[in-house]
């Protein structure tokens, strides 16, 4: 664990249109409890004390289930302008902190506390601009897949409607779990621009710019393979919850 304590900004402010609810998405209930609660969780059991949520679609009604957990300080994004977006929102949090700065988004209930630590422990032992947390999925459909030079360097990510048929065959995956060095991160922000289909601002477009300015990034594909197990549907639902009681069990 880094001497210095993390700090974890939580991507928890998107509607989640295909969820076809007015409930925020970061709220729906896992096993009876909002699926955030879970990564707040995992957080804490890494060992991160100090989370930042980020808040936007019906804020107020996830402040109020949230705020009183332990660590939870909120910042707001009024317009859901990306991911990238979102942690800009977090800019004065990140400018006071000196240790590394975790992502994670708040739909993300079987983030393990386990690959946390791993990530962390790496980041501490090699001191990366960005560390990507990865993993290897049998069927990665929908999802960016991490491009590597032969030596295995991390060279970036693809996103899949922008990726050739090869690299679709390519089997590992970003999971938007990061580890960031803090004025890497805001220096990366501050690049980031909004040229693509949905005009907005991608988290997943920071690794690239660090890269291309000669900034290390690692990818180290240490996630479990129900950390795949996202949830983006309404019937997401159950096979999560099957992986969280097997876990239990």
């Amino acid at each position: 664990m880094s001497a210095t304590a993390p700090l974890a900004v939580v991507l928890a402010a998107g509607k989640g249109t295909r969820m076809k609810s007015e409930l925020p998405k970061v709220l729906f209930p896992v096993l009876g409890r909002p699926m955030v609660e879970f990564v707040l969780e995992a957080l804490e059991a890494a060992g991160i004390r100090r989370k930042v949520v980020v808040v936007g679609y019906r804020a107020d009604q996830v402040r109020s289930v949230l705020q009183s957990w332990p660590g939870v300080e909120f910042a707001e994004q009024t317009e859901q302008l990306g991911t990238g977006h979102a942690v800009m929102m977090c800019r004065s949090q990140i400018e006071s902190h000196r240790g590394p700065i975790v992502i994670v988004t708040g739909d993300s209930p079987l983030l393990q506390p386990s690959s946390l630590k791993k990530l962390l422990d790496h980041f501490d032992a090699h001191h990366p601009a960005c560390l990507l947390g990865t993993l290897e999925k049998d069927d990665p459909t929908g999802l960016g897949r991490i491009l590597r030079n032969a030596e295995g360097e991390f060279l970036g990510i693809v996103e899949e409607k922008d990726a050739t048929d090869e690299q679709r065959r390519i089997r590992e995956v970003n999971m938007s779990t990061y580890v960031f060095d803090p004025e890497a991160l805001l220096r990366a922000l501050e690049q980031l621009d909004n040229r693509n289909q949905q005009g907005e601002y991608y988290i997943t477009d920071c690794p690239g710019i660090l890269k291309a300015a000669g900034q290390r990034v690692e990818a180290l594909p240490v996630l479990e393979p129900c950390e795949a197990l996202s949830i983006n549907r309404v019937e997401d639902i159950p096979p999560v919850e099957a992986a969280l009681r097997e876990r239990r069990v």
